[in-house]
This record gives C-alpha cells, structure tokens and sequence, in this order.
C-alpha cells in the first residue's frame, strides 16, 4: 500500500491540532467545551431542570448541576431506554455501549448519539501523534491486529426502533478504522460474528482467528486492552511455539483499561512484542478522555472535547488545576452525562500530564506506591 505523504501529513494534522491547542490553553478549551455543552443540556429535560440556557460561568455550572454518578442516573438511562429520549439526549441514540462488569454486579448501558461517537474517534490520536512525531508514515502500510471485545452483542428495544450494544473498545476500534488509513485485522465485524462471551473459550476463539487472519500480515499496530493484548501472546506461545515479536516487526501498541501500562506491565509487554513504542490510552465505557502523546509515561486529556474536573481534599476544581502530585476522582461532562463521576482516582504530574492510578478507594493510593515501587519507577515520568 502506498502511503501519499502529503494527504496523510494533513489528515494528521487535522486530527490533532485542536487537541494540541487546548493543552496550550486549557483554560480557554474548557470555557469553550462547557458553552457548547450546555447549548445542547438546554435542549433536554434534564438540562432545563437545572436551568442549562441561563448558566454563564463554571461556577453556576456548578452550583445549578449536582455531580452525579451512574447510580443516580440510571433511573434515567433506563427511561431513555424504553424510548424517552428528551429526558438526557438532544439528538436520537445511534447506539450503546456497555461496561464489562468489572467495577459491579452489571454492566452499565451508556447511550451513545452522533455527537458523542464522533469524540470517540479521538482514540486515534495516540497512534496519530507518534507517527506525527517520528514520521513513520509507513505504519499505515501495514494492519492493527485487533484484540477487542465485540462492539455488538445483542439489541435494545427503545419504543419502534431496535438499538445495537457492545463493548466500548469495539465500538471504537469500529469506527477509529473509518478515519485512518490503517486496516484492523480481524475486521470488528469478524469479531462480532463470533458472539459477546467471555468465557475462556470465548476468547480462544477470539485469539484463533487473530491468529489466523494476522499470521501472515505485516502487523504495525497493536490496539485494545492491554491485559487482553497479554493473553494473546501467551495463547499463541502456548499453541504455536512462538510469540509476537517473532511473527513481526510492531512500531506501537495503543494500549488501555489498566492503570500502569508504561510501568507494571511495560517488562512484560516488551517480552513478548519486542521493542515497540507503547502508548496509553485513558477511556471508559463513557467516553476517551485523553492519550499518550509522548515518551512521557502519562496521558494529557482531550480538553477540547469534554470537561474535566475533579474532587481533591481541597474541593472540587478543574482537572488542569491540580498540581502536581495532586489526587483527585474525575469528574467529566459529556454530550451526554453532565459532571459525571467516572469513579477514577487522577494523579498529577507537570501539566499537561496525568495518571488514572485506579479506582476511588481508600487503598489504590497504597496500591500504586507499591506497584511503583516493584517496577523501579517510583513516580517517574
């Protein structure tokens, strides 16, 4: 495949240039995204309950819109579910996305419009940076080997129409793939055929036909889950005597869903795919909220796209406003859920950097001093 140098410079210029000036500028992003977002919350039930058309500062925002959390609006999202959309959206659902239910009982259904899936497409931005970074435009030339969850398991029923649900890394490995140049093998759909089980039968299956389809394929590109990435290369050890980096030459693994990618899990992910560039990716079933955008072993959010705050021992203030060294759970405001607590505990470094160490508990701080500390890292970028 030919990469046209020029056409693929601007596309990824494009892609990233207003994630670039909003970590230039904060402040001004984040002014930007809440007046965009609150022009769409006056068009919902929800949003005019809490006066959204009249709210000016950040500090109204605050005082007019409670943080909320799944538990306190679900009994919305299920009201949404059988048809009464106005109630949270502005625009019609396309879709849902589910959790894998690792932090409950259930899964959560996330509903997904036009608007919100087209932030989703951010997740490229990781893998988009460092080609912009090392001009390594031949990355395009080779495939993704795909390892995510099924973006479709199964439909909703909302009133006379019928909605698809998956799983967020399907989701967006399904709809990234539309807006870069680079093929993922399998395609999400061969994954979806293969049902939404995840039994160890279920995802031997999954790796099988990862296997299958990518064996001989020039694989530049790794991108899921990062612990699902590590069973692969076991599975395939364990059937065909080989790992990853014996098969190919990856550049970058676009890694999420664990705290730790760059420390606790780099030695092992390096094993077994060799010396590749390994970049985190921070999202969740409600959206992606940032990426790795260098060498630096930490994320810096997508100010441009969502409104990040979070809740310290000092109170509750802007996610660009902490400092360094700084805890707090995030708090984010989508075209969705507005001041959203995610349930994620944010560790700061020198601006624009940031860690998710874990979940909000009491012991993830003990937790990531300890796994900082068997990785030789110790808070280091």
């Amino acid at each position: 495949m030919n990469i046209d140098s020029q056409i693929a410079n601007q596309m990824v210029d494009n892609l990233l240039r207003p994630w670039h000036r909003s970590l230039e500028d904060p402040e001004k992003a984040q002014a930007e995204v809440l007046h965009g977002l609150l022009s769409d919350y006056a068009k919902t039930d929800y949003g005019q309950k809490h006066g959204a058309a009249n709210i000016d500062t950040i500090e109204d925002y605050r005082r007019f819109f409670p943080v909320t959390s799944y538990e306190n609006i679900k009994p919305l999202i299920d009201r949404v579910m059988v048809g009464e959309t106005g109630l949270l959206l502005w625009e019609e659902p396309i879709g849902w996305a589910i959790t894998r239910g690792t932090t409950g009982q259930e899964s959560k259904f996330i509903p997904m419009t036009p608007t919100d899936l087209q932030m989703r497409v951010s997740a490229g931005r990781a893998m988009m940076n460092y080609v912009a970074q090392t001009g390594g435009f031949d990355l395009f030339a080779g495939v993704n080997l795909n390892l995510n969850f099924p973006s479709i398991v199964g439909t909703v029923r909302m009133g006379e129409r019928e909605l698809e649900y998956g799983y967020s890394s399907g989701i967006y490995t399904k709809h990234v793939s539309k807006f870069t140049p680079i093929r993922s093998l399998p395609s999400q759909e061969d994954i979806d055929e293969l049902g939404g089980g995840k039994s160890i039968s279920d995802w031997n299956r999954r790796f099988e036909l990862a296997y299958r389809k990518c064996k001989d394929q020039n694989v530049t590109l790794v991108g899921g889950v990062c612990p699902t990435a590590l069973r692969f290369a076991q599975y395939i050890h364990r059937n065909y005597h080989v790992y990853p980096k014996d098969l190919w030459k990856t550049k970058i693994m676009t890694l999420g869903s664990v705290p730790g990618i760059n420390t606790r899990y780099h030695s092992a992910l390096s094993a077994f795919f060799g010396p590749v560039a390994i970049r985190e990716i921070y999202g969740a079933t409600e959206g992606m909220f940032g990426q790795q955008r260098d060498e630096k072993r930490a994320w810096s959010p997508n100010y441009d796209l969502f409104f990040s705050e979070v809740s310290t021992r000092s109170g509750i203030k802007m996610l660009h406003e902490m400092k360094p060294g700084e805890m707090g759970g995030l708090i984010v405001s989508t075209p969705v859920l507005p001041r959203y607590r995610i349930g994620d505990l944010m560790l700061a470094f020198t601006p624009p950097y940031f860690r998710c160490i874990g979940r909000e508990r009491w012991w993830t701080p003990l937790d990531y001093a300890w796994n900082e500390f068997l990785s030789f890292n110790l808070g280091q970028l």
